[in-house]
């Protein structure tokens, strides 16, 4: 019985903590939400979360096996990729990393979204693409975080 106190004492704390990561000034946040078009033979990329679900939990983004950041509540990155080319973006997950191919047009932005599913002991993550419409109502509603820092190294 113990047991299952502990466990439903752990969930709540990772369901209702609340994840931080290094953020960029509003300025720069208010500048990427401007969605201007990506540098001459590049394609813009968002990535974000807004899932309410996993408060408390950060979890890695790569893309092409470079950190873009750890992820958190309500926050989104901007990276710019080549055009033209299949890009790979990985989140980390409960037992493994999840990932997405993302074949890009240069010119076009992208929008991923980051979601957290809840497992046995801890959350896993998940991507996905949305429409652009969609993306662009999402990030407006979100802050633009530092990039660069993983958890882990690959």
């Amino acid at each position: 019985m113990k047991l299952v106190y502990t466990l439903a004492l752990a969930t709540t704390v990772i369901l209702s903590g609340c994840a931080s990561v290094d953020m960029a000034t509003p300025a720069e946040s208010a500048q990427a939400k401007e969605f201007k078009s990506p540098s001459p033979g590049h394609a813009g990329v968002y990535i974000y979360r807004n899932s309410v679900v996993g408060q408390g939990l950060k979890k890695d983004l790569w893309m092409d096996g470079k950190c873009i950041g750890e992820s958190a509540p309500d926050i989104f990155f901007h990276t710019e990729v080549e055009g033209g080319k299949k890009h790979t973006i990985d989140t980390e997950s409960e037992f493994s990393a999840n990932s997405l191919e993302l074949m890009t047009v240069a010119g076009k932005h992208y929008f991923i979204r980051q979601f957290i599913k809840m497992g046995v002991f801890v959350g896993g993550a998940g991507l996905e693409q949305v429409p652009e419409e969609q993306g662009k109502a999402d990030v407006a509603q979100l802050a633009l975080a530092k990039p660069g820092k993983c958890s882990a190294a690959r």
